[in-house]
């Protein structure tokens, strides 16, 4: 989709929020929206956002579905996954909605290859030590291991292409949860 790629090189998405208490700069979702609307009318483009509620053994996940459609009605989807977790004084639709924005922008930000630069309210751990790193497979596999899953178009591709995985990524819930949501699309 030469629209796609088009759009990918040219969209600057600015961190233009600014978290006061972690002092750092970060992105939304409706910030990537916001500037992705000139160069959707440019190379007239529309795209939609879906959202579907997943839960994989005691984790519930929001899957936000970012597509982009040409006027060739040529389409390329992307997901982004974000676990729903109550935190500090937050209320269940605030966990739930905190979810929904990080899973838009995720998808979004893999739609449109913003950079990977970690952004610091990923990171941010608000003044409290952080706890060890957990030796679990680099997040790199586990993308890698997310791309091949996402690639799958029948079920018994998932099935071969999950027996391949590492134990360590078998067990990543951005990892379990991709294969869920694949699950269910392919059957």
């Amino acid at each position: 989709m030469k629209e796609l790629i088009a759009i990918q090189n040219e969209l600057k998405a600015n961190k233009s929020q600014y978290n006061k208490f972690g002092k750092y700069n970060y992105r939304s979702a409706e910030d990537i929206l916001e500037a992705l609307k000139p160069h959707l009318l440019k190379h007239e483009c529309v795209v939609t956002i879906s959202e579907e509620v997943e839960h994989v053994g005691a984790y519930t996940f929001i899957v936000s579905t970012a597509k982009i459609s040409n006027l060739d009605g040529q389409v390329m989807t992307v997901t982004g996954t974000a676990g729903i977790e109550k935190a500090g004084g937050m209320a269940l639709p605030q966990a739930f909605g905190s979810a929904s924005s990080y899973a838009k922008k995720y998808a979004l930000g893999n739609l449109f290859l913003l950079d990977d630069t970690k952004d610091a309210d990923a990171t941010n751990n608000h003044g409290r030590k952080a706890p060890a790193p957990k030796k679990t497979a680099t997040p790199a596999n586990c993308d890698n291991a997310l791309k091949l899953l996402h690639a799958c178009s029948d079920l018994a591709g998932l099935k071969a292409t999950w027996e391949k995985l590492s134990p360590q990524c078998k067990v990543d819930e951005r990892v379990l949860a991709m294969k869920e949501s694949k699950k269910k699309e392919l059957s």
